[in-house]
C-alpha cells in the first residue's frame, strides 16, 4: 500500500503515530512489521517533515557537512503504513481525534504520542530572537550559513551538556579561525568518571574551545550574552543548547503530564489518564527503578518498540508487559576523529571503563549510524522478534536490559 494519505481499511483498528523521530519511527516500523499481514490494523504516521531528522548528526549539519537525506515515506513504502505530512495542531483525547494543519482531522483507536522535544527558547530572554538552535536540519542549516559567512569572530555555545560539547568541538575543528566559547553551569562531562572527563577537557583545549564553567546565561543579546554576574560576553553567533521543552499539546489534550509537560505513563508506557494513548521518547515521563528516564536515542527507540509490541498484545487480548530499560553508554564526539565513550551502569552512573580517541570515534560513528539500518531490518523481521539496542548494536531480545 502507498504511504500517501489514502482511505484506510474499513473496520480496521486505527493506530496513529504522532512524530517520526527515533522513538516514533521505531514504533511505526515495528507496528507495520507485526500487523502488515493481518489486514485488521491500519498504521498511520504523522510528521511535519518528510525527511528524517538525524538529531545525533545535527552538529555536523550546522558546520556545513553533508549528511544523508533519509526519507520517512521511502522507509515506510511497502510496509502497509501510511504517511501524513503535516503539523499536529491539536489532540482531542476524549473524541480520539488529531487535527493536522488546522484543516484535517484524523480519528484513532490507539495513539502513539511521540512528538519529542525542542530546545527551550522560552526560559531565557532573547534566545528565541537572537540564538540558533539544533532542532531540525533547517535550523542547523541556518547556523551553517552564518558560520560560513563569518571568516573570524566569536561563537558562544550556551550549555555544557552533550549537545553543547559536541557542537563546540565540531565548530572549532571545522572553523579553526573562530573563537569558540562554551558556557555552562557545570563542567563538561560532569557525569563521566574523572579520567574520561579529563580527556574530554584536554580535547576541547586542543581544539581551542574556551570553556567557562559555573556561569549562567541570563539573557541573549543581538551581539552576545549576559551572564548572571552582569558580565557580557560578545559573540557573532550564539548557539543555544541549554535545556529542552516538549509540546504543550499533551497537556492541552487533557492527558496527565508531569511538571515538564511530558505524558505520565504506566509500566507499559500507556498514559495513566488515557490508556489508549502510548507515549514514547522525549514526550514520555517513564519511571524506572532508578527514577524517570531522560530522553536520548539510546532510550527512545526501545520505548517505541515496546509500545508497538504492547499494542499488538492488546489487540490479541493479552495483558501488557512492563517496560524495563538500563543505560549502557554515553558516546560524545569531539570532532570527526576523536571522541569519548563513557560506559555506564543501568542508572546512567559512570563505570570505570571508557574509550577515547579514534577507537571511540569509530564506536560513536557506528552508534550514530545504527538507527536507520535497524529500521530497515525491522521491516523484514519475523513478527515474533524484536530489535533492542545494546552497546550500539541491535539484537533480538524480549526486553531492554
Amino acid at each position: 500500500m502507498s504511504t500517501q494519505h489514502t482511505a484506510g481499511t474499513a473496520g480496521a483498528h486505527r493506530v496513529l503515530v504522532l512524530g517520526a523521530g527515533y522513538a516514533g519511527m521505531a514504533a511505526a516500523v515495528q507496528l507495520a512489521a507485526r500487523t502488515g499481514r493481518r489486514g485488521d490494523v491500519q498504521v498511520t504516521v504523522v510528521n511535519a517533515q518528510e525527511r528524517f531528522t538525524e538529531r545525533l548528526r545535527l552538529h555536523m549539519t550546522a558546520t556545513g557537512q553533508q549528511v544523508a537525506e533519509l526519507s520517512i515515506p521511502g522507509l515506510l513504502e511497502g510496509t502497509g503504513a501510511r504517511f501524513v505530512h503535516g503539523w499536529v495542531t491539536a489532540v482531542d483525547a476524549d473524541a480520539r481525534t488529531v487535527r493536522i494543519d488546522d484543516d484535517r482531522v484524523l480519528p484513532y483507536d490507539t495513539l502513539v504520542y511521540g512528538l519529542g522535544s525542542v530546545a527551550d527558547t522560552e526560559a531565557v530572554p532573547g534566545v528565541e530572537e537572537h540564538a540558533y538552535t539544533l532542532d531540525s536540519a533547517r535550523h542547523a542549516g541556518l547556523l551553517a550559513d552564518r558560520l560560513a559567512g563569518l571568516g573570524d569572530g566569536t561563537v558562544v555555545v550556551g550549555g555544557s551538556g552533550l549537545t553543547g560539547i559536541e557542537s563546540a568541538a565540531e565548530i572549532a575543528e571545522q572553523y579553526p579561525g573562530l573563537d569558540v566559547v562554551l558556557l555552562g553551569r557545570t563542567e563538561p562531562g560532569a557525569a563521566m568518571n574523572p579520567k574520561a572527563r579529563a580527556y574530554l577537557r584536554t580535547a576541547l583545549e586542543r581544539l581551542g574551545v574556551r570553556v567557562r564553567s559555573g556561569v549562567e546565561v541570563v539573557k541573549v543579546l543581538p551581539g552576545g550574552v549576559e551572564l548572571a554576574d552582569g558580565e557580557t560576553v560578545a559573540a557573532d553567533a550564539v548557539l543555544w543548547t541549554s535545556g529542552t521543552r516538549v509540546s504543550p499539546l499533551a497537556a492541552a489534550a487533557g492527558l496527565e503530564v508531569d511538571g515538564r509537560g511530558r505524558v505520565v505513563t504506566d509500566a507499559a508506557l500507556r498514559s495513566v489518564s488515557h490508556p489508549e494513548v502510548y507515549a514514547v521518547g522525549d514526550a514520555a515521563a517513564v519511571r524506572q527503578r532508578y527514577g524517570v528516564m531522560h530522553g536520548t536515542c539510546q532510550s527512545g527507540m526501545p520505548t517505541g518498540v515496546h509500545a508497538a509490541v504492547q499494542i499488538v498484545r492488546a489487540l490479541d487480548g493479552r495483558q501488557p508487559k512492563p517496560f524495563r530499560f538500563g543505560y549502557y553508554h554515553t558516546p560524545v564526539s569531539l570532532g570527526r576523529h576523536d571522541a569519548v565513550v563513557q560506559f555506564t551502569r543501568p542508572d546512567d552512573s559512570p563505570r570505570r571503563i571508557h574509550l577515547t580517541g579514534r577507537l571511540a570515534a569509530r564506536y560513536k560513528e557506528a552508534v550514530t549510524a545504527s538507527p536507520w539500518p535497524t529500521y530497515g531490518r525491522m521491516r523484514k523481521m519475523p513478527a515474533s522478534a524484536a530489535f533492542w539496542p545494546r552497546g550500539g548494536r541491535f539484537t533480538r531480545r524480549g526486553e531492554a536490559q
